[in-house]
């Protein structure tokens, strides 16, 4: 549960802290849903009134929630203050001990949780929440594979997260060697996987710049890890009080690149990622060209910086027309 209040100490004066339902994979789930995608959810809840709330919710939102384990004591929860995004020093984490953080490998019945899937997905954030975590993920895509799922990561990179005592680069290869499509962006595959990147990037930037870096850290990944077939890239730059964005979907020998988007204001920066990564997932389920899929990738993922709260509500339809 991310808690929003806001700024300069306003939500106690009015005495009110909002509470939006996410999480990257949460986020997923429900875009893909909203899309008309059969999607499950698979996580850790304790077995209380709250949790039970938090059940109603995802069935309201056409979620499979039938593999919830529930199990512990508490859900996770963390601080965001209004208007800022994940990479604002203000987020505080308040992960440790919950249910989630707390399952451990065997408690999963992936033959449940996998029983007519053909795509898992998950981040690089469950793997960063304690020394625990990498084994059950890795228990999920070995799992994934033996039944012959797509498997998909977004790496997103949580900095505050890694703190028991492992280095990302030392955990996250041996996930994303089962995976088929990676997606995050050249400092995140560069902080998760060690793929080189070029430190001064940002000296005189151009899109052909990134779009050509972007290119070398995907041919890395395909030589290191042979598994993986598509890499995709977002690119995100603040403007004045707007964004400058674009993405692209690179496979072996070839790059797709969405269009530049430009917009002059932002909402709410959380769970615009992880609208882009719905939008790919979305797009190789119906069977799109790589290039209609990186478009709508990067739409939906524009359009959800125009929405407040975590999920999107864009309908397909809507991103397909914008």
């Amino acid at each position: 549960m991310r808690m929003s209040p806001a700024l300069q100490g306003e939500w106690l004066r009015q005495h009110s802290l909002p509470v939006y339902l996410g999480g990257a994979e949460l986020n997923v789930a429900q875009a893909l849903a909203r899309w008309q995608q059969p999607v499950k959810y698979v996580t850790a809840m304790p077995a209380n009134s709250m949790s039970d709330d938090i059940r109603h919710y995802l069935g309201s939102r056409h979620i499979d929630h039938d593999s919830i384990v529930y199990t512990g004591e508490r859900t996770g929860i963390y601080y965001l203050p209004q208007g800022t995004d994940l990479k604002h020093q203000a987020v505080i984490y308040d992960r440790a001990g919950s249910s989630f953080a707390s399952l451990r490998p065997g408690q999963i019945n992936w033959d449940a949780v996998f029983a007519d899937a053909g795509w898992f997905h998950f981040t690089a954030i469950s793997p960063a929440l304690n020394e625990y975590m990498p084994a059950v993920c890795l228990e999920a895509v070995q799992e994934a594979r033996k039944r012959n799922l797509f498997i998909s990561v977004d790496l997103n990179y949580r900095a505050r997260l890694w703190q028991y005592g492992q280095k990302p680069e030392s955990v996250m290869p041996a996930l994303v060697s089962y995976c088929d499509l990676v997606m995050g962006n050249i400092w995140s595959m560069h902080s998760l996987l060690g793929v080189p990147l070029d430190e001064n990037i940002h000296t005189n930037p151009a899109d052909d710049k990134y779009l050509s870096h972007a290119r070398q850290s995907s041919a890395f990944l395909f030589e290191q890890f042979p598994a993986v077939k598509f890499a995709a890239n977002t690119f995100r730059f603040d403007v004045e009080s707007g964004i400058r964005y674009f993405a692209s979907l690179d496979e072996p020998g070839r790059q797709y690149q969405s269009p530049v988007f430009k917009v002059k204001s932002v909402v709410d920066k959380v769970g615009s990622g992880d609208c882009f990564m719905a939008g790919l997932i979305a797009g190789f389920c119906h069977g799109w060209a790589e290039g209609e899929i990186i478009r709508f990738a990067a739409k939906a993922a524009i359009g959800k910086l125009q929405e407040l709260g975590d999920a999107t509500s864009q309908t397909m339809e809507a991103i397909l027309q914008s």
